[in-house]
């Protein structure tokens, strides 16, 4: 997965956007963009949207701090990505939506549940304690999953934007 110059500009740009965008919702908590870039990323980069996507979890970590609360985030979009990289690339047009925000939504729902092993570990919980962090975090995590459906809503949008850089800047 050797990247060229330009590719390294691009991602670097993208991993920007999706910390800005972050950084733009903080104001409302658990609703956000990233699921919907990540998602969008993959579906236009498919194995190298994971640079932008660690561009923006190394970008989060060195403005918030590399804490314990950031290293889930080592895995966490991994999973989203890894999510969609096993679906079809051909899906019929008409499904795509509903598939792509309802993987969105899926990976907001579970977030909380996924975060736990890492907490579990940082803070030596046991599997009741873990399974208590999990029930507590349910109200933002059905937060979460619901805003990551509406969300979800972008990603088409966004991938045909990306694509339609990506023959533009060919021709440069």
């Amino acid at each position: 997965m050797k990247l060229t110059t330009k590719e390294t500009a691009i991602f670097a740009m993208l991993g920007a956007v999706m910390y800005a965008s972050k950084i733009i919702m903080e104001f409302a908590p658990n609703i956000h963009l990233l699921g919907t870039f990540t998602i969008a990323y993959t579906i236009v980069y498919r194995k190298k949207a994971l640079y932008p996507i660690y561009t923006y979890v190394i970008i989060n970590g060195i403005f918030s701090g590399f804490a314990a609360w950031w290293l889930p985030y080592l895995y966490l979009w991994t999973v989203l990505w890894g999510c969609v990289m096993l679906l079809p690339k051909h899906m019929p047009k008409k499904v795509q939506p509903l598939v792509y925000m309802s993987v969105c939504a899926a990976h907001g729902f579970l977030f909380g549940t996924l975060y736990a092993p890492a907490q579990a570990i940082l803070y030596g919980m046991n599997l009741q304690g873990m399974i208590s962090w999990i029930i507590a975090g349910l109200p933002w995590d059905f937060i979460h999953g619901l805003s990551n459906f509406f969300c979800g809503i972008l990603i088409l949008p966004i991938a045909s934007v990306l694509r339609l850089a990506e023959r533009h800047t060919e021709s440069i």
